[in-house]
């Protein structure tokens, strides 16, 4: 049995925290107050139970908040969130008062819940699924366009090729000045550029056929130079430990993009009009920007916005020495270094297949396997959703065996090995079927297998050269965007050549796959050499 005093202490114990919670803006600042009671609850009766189990609750929960401790990191605690909803924080205040509110919003941008680094990636992200919406919503609406202009196919083919000029001409610039000046500026060039070209094609279109191909060139120049803007700021913002699967992230907005953009462009441009699909994804592009400049750091040390503790983390993960922001490139030892070479043809070998099979999908299942229009239109989706998949699976594989003690050289290399004999055993085993639905499945396994090059090709530019990797990746891409001309052109001139020759095609693919797996693994090195 309880004694009177005994009962009247848990009772009063159990009233001033109910009062607490009633006061408190949030479950965050429940848990802060909660601890700041004196004495221990008794539980003489089900309402102290209860109140004591709720208060434990909270306690518990308050102590489980993410924090941005990371296990690299000293013994430094950093501050609770509960605390940052506490401080100051009275018994008597009103409920929704505007220091809670405030307090509130302390909470949601407390570096625990949004780490500088996962913002940068996120953005990144963002970037590269509204750039290929805005890349691909031409070739949908270019069927009115033809119509209502009356383009013969080499206008249409001009405009279509006039990107990749723009897009070429700017990956060694755009590397070079990511690394000089910084990948935070020139992904924001980059962006803004693009995005109003987009937003002007419907007027440019209308005035001469100069100022279309002007603007999509120019909408090629800013598109051209955010992956090695892009590449620069990874290198700058996030550890080895962690690079695999943040660019496996990134790389799948691409395919995001491209899926979203073939699924709604259509849509848009036959309920609204075809100039709407320029005016929204344009506009997307600039309230990007705006929030890039504003909220997002060039480099760990210069944001406003990063905690110590990430900071210490990053530092402890992310090399500094060597070729540092605005000093020179080492051009000879780059061109003279075999597995710099390596990289570029890798880097091309995987684009052919890329380019080549993604640019005549449609074509494919339309000609060879018999699928109407629409039904080619849908089933071309598939093989960018197989992509989306594999790519964030690749990275985190990799990164969770690099961090299980597997070399890096060994993750490189079998990664890009799976990113090329994948697709290569996929293609070989479709000249030999006949079968619709097993030749989209295969096709489909194919370019999916290809995006495991995000943790092999593609994260080896920041092995080699973390401080130039701007530069690195806009060379290698500009290696690797020429089988977007010549592939895609090859291919047309053999299936005009010998109309159902989609086995040489393959073929040659396979071919190139191969090459790359020799060169890559004979000669590619993730030691650091720039």
């Amino acid at each position: 049995m309880l004694s009177a005093a005994t009962f009247k202490e848990s009772a009063l114990c159990s009233m001033k925290e109910k009062e607490l919670v009633r006061r408190a803006p949030c479950a965050f600042a429940y848990g802060a107050l909660s601890q700041q009671l004196d004495g221990p609850v008794m539980t003489s009766s089900s309402s102290c139970k209860r109140w004591a189990r709720r208060r434990t609750a909270v306690r518990l929960s308050s102590e489980n908040v993410p924090s941005v401790r990371e296990e690299d990191e000293g013994p430094s605690k950093p501050k609770p969130i509960v605390s940052v909803a506490s401080e100051g924080l009275q018994p008597t205040e009103r409920v929704g008062s505007r220091k809670q509110v405030v307090q509130f919003l302390r909470i949601l941008t407390h570096p625990a819940l949004w780490r500088e680094r996962v913002k940068v990636v996120v953005m990144c992200f963002i970037a590269f699924v509204i750039t290929n919406v805005d890349r691909v919503n031409i070739s949908v609406v270019m069927m009115p366009l033809s119509r209502y202009y009356d383009w013969s196919p080499v206008t249409v083919g001009l405009i279509q090729s006039a990107f990749f000029w723009g897009y070429l001409l700017t990956q060694i610039p755009g590397g070079y000045f990511a690394d000089r000046y910084g990948g935070k500026v020139v992904f924001a060039f980059g962006v803004l550029t693009w995005s109003t070209m987009t937003m002007l094609f419907p007027y440019l279109v209308d005035r001469s056929l100069t100022l279309t191909l002007i603007s999509r060139g120019l909408l090629g120049v800013g598109e051209g130079v955010i992956l090695p803007a892009m590449s620069q700021m990874v290198s700058k913002w996030i550890r080895v430990t962690e690079r695999s699967r943040s660019l496996g992230f990134i790389y799948s907005g691409i395919y995001l993009g491209s899926i979203f953009g073939l699924a709604a462009s259509p849509n848009l441009t036959m309920s609204i009009g075809w100039y709407y699909v320029f005016y929204i994804f344009g506009s997307l592009g600039l309230i990007w920007s705006v929030l890039w400049i504003a909220l997002v750091g060039a480099t760990p040390k210069t944001s406003k916005f990063i905690s110590k503790q990430e900071l210490r983390y990053i530092a402890a993960g992310v090399e500094e020495s060597g070729t540092a922001l605005g000093e020179g490139i080492p051009w000879k030892n780059l061109f003279t270094s075999r597995p710099f070479w390596a990289l570029m043809i890798s880097h091309f070998c995987l684009t052919w297949g890329y380019f080549v099979l993604l640019t005549w999908t449609p074509t494919y299942f339309n000609s060879k396997l018999g699928f109407d229009m629409t039904s080619s239109a849908f089933l071309a989706i598939i093989p960018w959703a197989s992509m989306f998949i594999n790519a964030n699976l690749s990275g985190f594989l990799a990164d969770f065996a690099v961090s299980r003690g597997v070399s890096t050289n060994t993750v490189r290399k079998g990664m890009q090995t799976i990113g090329f004999l994948g697709p290569a055993v996929c293609l070989g085993l479709q000249t030999v079927t006949s079968n619709p639905a097993l030749c989209v499945v295969l096709l489909a396994m194919a370019t999916g297998l290809g995006s495991f090059c995000q943790a092999g090709v593609y994260s080896n530019h920041q092995d080699i050269g973390p401080s130039i990797s701007g530069v690195l990746l806009g060379i290698t891409n500009t290696a690797a965007a020429i089988p977007g001309i010549v592939g895609v052109f090859v291919t047309g001139l053999i299936l005009d050549t010998y109309p159902n020759a989609w086995n040489l095609v393959f073929y040659i693919t396979i071919a190139f796959y191969i090459l790359g797996t020799l060169i890559f693994n004979n000669f590619a090195t993730t030691e650091r050499l720039f």
